[in-house]
């Protein structure tokens, strides 16, 4: 089977497993996040948002967006790039 390195696997409160496909990463500020959607998405689902942050061992982290001022910025920043995309597909 081959890695895709755009599907990350995290699990839930539950110790379920789900895959996710990183659909954009993009910086706001000093942070930069990650928008992930389910591999089994609908196309109204909606996308989540996690902070990506370094570990001493250079790994990144992916940190669930949990400030409601924080991800209403992140999730304007991010609809805003989509608009700006949608207007140069026409």
């Amino acid at each position: 089977m081959e890695e895709n390195e755009n599907v990350v696997t995290l699990v839930d409160e539950e110790g379920q497993e789900q895959d996710f496909e990183i659909i954009m990463t993009m910086e706001l500020g000093e942070q930069e996040y990650a928008i992930l959607l389910p591999m089994d998405a609908e196309e109204d689902d909606e996308a989540y948002i996690f902070r990506m942050e370094a570990t001493e061992g250079d790994e990144v982290v992916l940190i669930a967006v949990e400030d409601d001022e924080e991800f209403d910025q992140v999730a304007a920043a991010y609809e805003a790039m989509m608009d700006e995309m949608d207007g140069e597909e026409h």
